[in-house]
């Protein structure tokens, strides 16, 4: 490592304006150095000791398997997709350039269909931690998404090096270096989660793939309620140089540069880092391989399976079956992304065949959503379609996600709720499902949505205001209207109002022209705040996001953006 340093610096004093002119080539060899080294130790894909249920069930006399896995709690499975956009899927009319999802399209025809389902940030650490334990930012501190260490600080450097004529981004390398690390930038330990609910009522509980809220000091998955976790230890779907790998690089975004040169494949279980091994194949159908051994295993038992996909995420990587199968898309980045979202297609319809396999469907409930609305930095204009903004943004298109609940044995195929909804609603949704009481001494701001679900009524609390926050981006949606408040740039306060009931697209800012109904929901906001206990470490980036242009476009004067932290 010290000689590469050293040739490094002798590299850029020799080369003088040369070096300067490569130092983003420079940055990412040294990134890319650094991550061999960190996996030059992964071993080769190993067996997974997934707990074994009983082998087979206890029938009571007089009864039937049928009647005995009826009675018994419903075992629950949440797949999440990542950076899913809003049209990214055929079930809302859509799909990357008409292609068909029909596995999800099933999943939420023989269920309930949320049609005003909202993440819980617009990002997806904040998201995630929301659905785990039902509570908002202001009470967990959890507020921003963890990076791994050096990430911000190449990617501005990056940024830096780019002409896209971007508006200036803040980032503030000397608070960055005084916050923990990567690894220890989490959901604390003493929050309660839905898995430690459901395993205290007897569950069995597994966690496959993506986590992102800690890794350590009783912050990892295995920590955290799961009895078992095989975690995606870093984000390659498969090695760049697979031969069955078709990969899209996005030239214009700086954080996917930092993907590429510093990810690797591998994966952990029930273990610290130092514990590396190569998942078993493409990571969105290695994942499902392992959810139907774990649901194989555990048929004779209640189980909860958080299946947490890293697809459609960046690095844009496909196996080059889908990438033939779902034809002749352009640009490329956009026909590897139609791919990838095959995948994840075929994992749900995967999971929905075993089911009915092994005999357990009617009771088991399958919750599928995404963390957060479709990204705007993979340069693709239509994913979030019809609405505006973009995964870090807080209009419709960062937050809209899809929220499809099946359970055949109590809700009834084809259910439509309008009910606006939010991550927050999971934990406590499904700790309901399971009979599970909700734990001692810890508010929950989510509501049971399985009342909305049945047509049995509606939760007896309110659902009339939904809260989001990303430190001094706030917005908050009362009844149909919608409220964003941004105080950066400093040139003055921003507020975006808009009524979602005539305005789903949010095209008619009336902020200047109902001042009344701003100082209505900035009151919302001011008194949500009074209980926050503030972010659990500071941000330390202000980066400008465009609205209505995705990366690959340039900025020009005129161009509507947003200022967000992280």
């Amino acid at each position: 490592m010290k000689k590469f340093l050293i040739a490094v610096l002798v590299t850029v004093v020799a080369g003088g304006a040369i070096a300067w002119s490569k130092r983003t080539d420079i940055l990412l060899a040294l990134v890319k150095y650094q991550a061999s080294q960190r996996y030059a130790d992964v071993a080769p894909n190993r067996e997974i000791p997934w707990q074994q249920g009983p082998a087979e069930l206890l029938v009571a006399e007089g009864s039937t398997e049928s009647a005995t896995r009826a009675e018994r709690p419903p075992n629950i499975i949440l797949i999440v997709a990542d950076d899913l956009g809003y049209n990214d899927i055929s079930t809302f009319g859509g799909g990357v350039d008409s292609l068909k999802t029909p596995n999800i399209d099933r999943l939420a025809a023989e269920g309930a269909v949320f049609t005003q389902s909202y993440s819980g940030a617009s990002t997806c650490a904040p998201s995630r931690a929301m659905m785990m334990t039902g509570r908002y930012p202001t009470r967990t501190g959890f507020e921003f998404t963890p990076t791994p260490g050096g990430m911000i600080k190449t990617v501005m450097a990056v940024s830096e090096s780019m002409d896209d004529n971007m508006p200036p981004s803040f980032y503030d390398e000397a608070l960055e270096d005084s916050q923990p690390p990567y690894e220890l930038k989490g959901l604390p330990a003493s929050e309660v989660t839905i898995a430690e609910t459901l395993k205290s009522k007897g569950y069995y509980t597994a966690h496959i793939g993506k986590w992102h809220l800690g890794r350590e000091n009783g912050m990892a998955p295995h920590q955290q309620g799961f009895d078992d976790s095989l975690l995606m230890q870093s984000g390659l779907y498969l090695p760049e140089d697979d031969p069955n790998v078709v990969n899209a690089k996005l030239p214009f975004d700086p954080i996917d540069m930092f993907l590429w040169a510093g990810m690797g494949f591998s994966a952990t279980f029930n273990s610290s880092d130092a514990d590396k091994f190569e998942p078993g194949g493409y990571l969105t159908d290695y994942w499902t391989d392992e959810s139907i051994k774990v649901i194989k295993a555990n048929r004779n038992r209640p189980f909860f399976l958080y299946l947490a996909h890293w697809g459609p995420h960046t690095p844009l990587q496909a196996t080059r079956e889908d990438y033939d199968a779902v034809g002749d898309i352009n640009p490329h980045r956009k026909r590897v992304y139609a791919a990838m979202i095959r995948a994840v297609d075929r994992s749900v319809g995967r999971i929905l065949d075993t089911l009915e396999e092994e005999g357990i469907a009617d009771n088991t409930v399958v919750v599928f959503t995404s963390d957060n609305g479709g990204a705007g930095y993979i340069g693709i204009p239509d994913v979030n379609s019809p609405f505006r903004g973009w995964k870090i943004t807080m209009f419709e298109g960062g937050l809209r996600v899809p929220l499809f609940v099946k359970w055949p044995a109590k809700i009834t195929a084809g259910t439509t709720v309008d009910t606006p909804v939010a991550h927050i609603d999971m934990m406590p949704t499904l700790a309901a499902a399971a009979g599970a009481p909700p734990p001692e001494g810890v508010v929950i701001d989510g509501i049971n949505l399985l009342p909305l679900a049945t047509g049995e009524g509606a939760d007896t609390r309110s659902r009339d205001t939904l809260f989001w926050q990303n430190g001094h981006y706030q917005v908050v949606r009362h009844g149909d209207w919608k409220l964003q408040v941004n105080d950066r740039p400093t040139d003055g306060l921003h507020k975006w109002l808009y009524n979602l009931a005539v305005d789903p697209t949010e095209q008619n800012n009336l902020a200047s022209s109902r001042p009344d109904k701003v100082a209505e929901l900035d009151a919302l906001l001011a008194a949500h705040q009074l209980g926050s206990r503030g972010p659990l470490y500071p941000a330390v980036l202000q980066s400008a996001v465009m609205i209505d242009k995705t990366k690959a476009e340039k900025f020009v004067e005129g161009d509507e953006y947003v200022y967000t932290p992280n």
